[in-house]
This record gives structure tokens, sequence and C-alpha cells, in this order.
């Protein structure tokens, strides 16, 4: 009787630890396929989001070329030399335009340009003379602005079209629900999760293409206002060439 029950208490161990072992592996294999799921690249991450992802993905391109491109120009075209009104002044107290002419002609940013035309007007009317500069001065800012109207554009097309992105697979997710009538929330979270990533990208490249467009046109008003500055000076040069300020 004894034997008996030690050999049922034997296999009672013996079946205990084998439990324990498959319960273990199932644990590890569950944690296994956890950490490759989480491991997976940025690359795939991004593929998941469907189509939609390849417009954004452009738009995203576009819109840093713009900003580098447009930046770099808008820095080089609007720089400002605090000496070329000086240098313009000296040559024109000394009567000498031509002389003034090259030294503008010699600064390659949109301040020379206009006030290469004021010296090219001089001896007209001074509405004339403003006119003519405050025209090239527009001219110069309608160059700077190419193209950031486009930024202004994207801001609002990319987040909406991540947008249509999650709508659209929200209904394929709904749509195969109807058609399996599987109604599991790994199903459901699994799909909604991978169709957020589109609304989650186009928002990111919206707000690039949003700070962009303002970081861009501050510049361009930083100019205009400098721009502004120069036509006055300039006219008060003609008005009193010799620094005479009862003129």
């Amino acid at each position: 009787m004894k034997k008996h029950i030690g050999l049922v208490m034997m296999s009672f161990l013996f079946t205990t630890i084998l439990n324990a072992q498959n319960t273990n592996a199932a644990v590890g294999s569950h944690v296994k396929k956890a950490m490759v799921n989480e491991e997976i690249s940025a690359f795939d991450f991004f593929i998941k989001g469907g189509v939609f992802l390849i417009p954004i993905a452009i738009l995203l391109f576009y819109t840093i070329f713009v900003i580098v491109e447009r930046y770099l120009y808008i820095k080089k075209t609007t720089k400002y030399n605090a000496n070329l009104l000086k240098e313009v002044k000296n040559c024109m107290n000394d009567g000498n335009l031509e002389k003034a002419l090259t030294v503008t002609s010699k600064n390659h940013s949109a301040f020379g340009k206009i006030i290469n035309e004021g010296i090219l007007t001089v001896g007209r009317p001074m509405s004339e003379v403003e006119s003519n500069m405050e025209k090239v001065a527009n001219i110069e800012v309608g160059n700077l602005e190419k193209k950031i109207g486009h930024l202004g554009l994207i801001s609002g097309i990319a987040p909406t079209l991540g947008f249509i992105g999650t709508i659209s697979g929200v209904i394929k997710i709904f749509y195969s629900i109807s058609i399996s009538e599987d109604i599991s929330i790994g199903n459901i979270s699994g799909g909604l999760y991978e169709k957020m990533i589109s609304s989650g990208s186009g928002l990111i490249v919206g707000i690039i293409a949003f700070a962009g467009y303002h970081l861009l046109n501050g510049m361009i008003d930083n100019f205009t206002l400098n721009a502004q500055k120069s036509v006055l000076e300039f006219i008060q040069i003609l008005q009193r060439p010799n620094g005479d300020k009862t003129k």
C-alpha cells in the first residue's frame, strides 16, 4: 500500500514539473514573440501607414527643400551692409554718380538694387525717385516670396491626407469585420494603430511646413522694414546732401 502511495506521489510530482516547464516555455515563447514585435524597424513601422504615406513623404521632402533653399536665398539676398549708404553718400557729395553706381553694382544684395535704382533716377522729382525705389523693393519682395506660399498650402494638405488615410483604414477594418464577423480587440487595435500612423505623419509634415512658412515670412518682413529705411535714408541724402537738417 505504501509502495503504491509512493508511486502516486512520484507521478504527481513529475506531472507538476512537466506542467511548470511547459508553462515557462509558453511564457518564454510569448516574451520572445513580444520582443520580436517590439524590434520592428522604423521603415517597417512607416510602411504600415498605408499608401497615403507616399504623397505625405513627397510633401515632406519638398517642404524641407523649399525651407532650406529659400532660407539660404533670403539670407544671402537680404544681407544688409550698413556702410553702403555711407559710401554712396560720399560719392554723391563729390558729384561722382558713376562711382556711386559702381559701389551699388558690386553689392549683389536687394538693398544694392534698390539704391542703384535711386541713383539712376537722380535729377527727377523726389516722388518719382521714391516711387521707383519702392517698385524695385516690391519686386525683390516678390522674388523672396517665391515658393513660400507652397508651404502654407502643404501645412493644410498634409494633415488632411493623413486623416483621409486613417479614415480609409478604419473603413477597411470594419469591412473586414463585417465579412469575417471576428470582432476581436487585437484585430481592431492592430489595424487601427497602423492606420493612425498616416495621421501622425501628416500632422508632423504640416507642423514643419507651418513653422517654415512663418520663419521665412518673418525674414521677409524684416527685409521690408530695412528696405523702407534705406529708401528714406537715400531720399534724405538727396534732400540734405551735406547732412544739413535745416533744409
